[in-house]
């Protein structure tokens, strides 16, 4: 195990370690180390998910005596609450933890709280520590948690000029195999794929995530086709590679809560460009994923169409989050200027695909 000679480096690495935790799920991705009084790393642990111990038991358990002095380090401030497991906050108290140091605070409405339990314990508890780095890298939780409900990206390839296909609908393949590598890892992240019913019935896509060989990854997401039209029992969304879920609605609030009660933390949002047009002018889009190819297609088949801009202040302004080459795209990921997180409301519909 690595030293630590600061609380901001044991808890970079702590975050490193949450990364080995799966991002799908509806729990959070986080890391914990233990230190001995002299700031020396002498366990350490991440959280598996949903029904496995956390993180901070995972490093606890490594240890058959807590040295004097000991401090914990964690990327979210240990919970509060008896769930699938039990409350870390009260487990660091039994096991003798002198102090607790943490990034994020935990924005759950049941598992909040474990900073001040420890407090009254008698534990220092020390909050904050690198938690603008914590707080991106646990993003999708945190925002999913406040608003209610999955937290939205949307995906699209496009040519320079900002068409995803040409006249003639043949969008294969606008983007390189770099990209489309890239996309489908960010595939087996998430718990969802959304498309519309004219997406399913003009291209008939499979919606799985795949290897560069073909082969499928572990983690499938739920494949999810919202809108009224019917849907042939040949399509090759309802084959045997991963679990499909038609919602007969328009309404992609409705959409949306259907999918948190049934354990949806995040969506990734494929299609076509009128579902995805109403993410947009609703505001509902938290993050944006966007693959650029270098060509020229011209043309009508935008990958937007009308998402409530009228004129110029109507604007819907992004922030640039990173940008980087694949192959001989661009990747960009942007998120909406107006980061207040939008919880569901009723009356958002979609319109049906041409």
């Amino acid at each position: 195990m690595p030293e630590a000679t600061s609380y901001q480096d044991a808890m970079r690495h702590a975050l490193a370690l949450a990364l080995n935790g799966p991002a799908h799920g509806v729990n959070p991705q986080v890391g914990a180390v233990i230190l001995d009084r002299t700031g020396k790393i002498i366990a350490e642990g991440w959280h598996m998910g949903s029904g496995t111990p956390h993180a901070e038991i995972v490093a606890l358990a490594q240890l058959a005596i807590i040295p004097d002095g000991a401090t914990a380090v964690v990327t979210l401030e240990p919970c509060n609450h008896t769930g699938k497991t039990g409350p870390c906050a009260q487990a660091l108290i039994k096991a003798g933890i002198s102090r607790v140091v943490y990034a994020s605070s935990d924005v759950g409405g049941v598992s909040a709280g474990g900073a001040s339990t420890l407090r009254e314990a008698g534990i220092e508890a020390i909050g904050g520590v690198l938690a603008a780095e914590a707080d991106e890298q646990n993003r999708v939780w945190i925002q999913s948690t406040k608003q209610g409900r999955p937290f939205v990206t949307l995906k699209w390839a496009t040519s320079l000029d900002g068409r995803a296909a040409a006249n003639d609908g043949t969008s294969q393949w606008i983007s390189g195999p770099e990209s489309r590598a890239e996309s489908h890892v960010r595939r087996s992240q998430v718990d969802a794929i959304i498309v519309g019913t004219g997406t399913v019935l003009a291209d008939d896509p499979t919606l799985t995530a795949r290897k560069p060989d073909g082969s499928l990854y572990e983690h499938q997401p739920l494949r999810v086709v919202v809108g009224e039209r019917p849907i042939p029992a040949t399509a090759k969304i309802f084959n045997n590679q991963a679990p499909t879920l038609v919602l007969q609605t328009r309404d992609l609030n409705q959409a949306l809560l259907q999918l948190k009660q049934r354990g949806v933390k995040h969506v990734w949002v494929e299609g076509g460009p009128h579902l995805a047009s109403q993410f947009v002018a609703h505001g509902l889009v938290n993050e944006y994923v966007i693959y650029l190819a270098p060509m020229l297609l011209g043309g009508a088949r935008t990958a937007l169409t009308d998402i409530g801009v009228g004129s110029m202040p109507d604007a819907k302004h992004l922030r640039i989050k990173s940008s980087q080459p694949l192959g001989e795209d661009l990747l960009i990921i942007a998120a909406p200027q107006d980061s207040t997180p939008k919880a569901p409301a009723n009356g958002v519909t979609v319109k049906e695909e041409n």
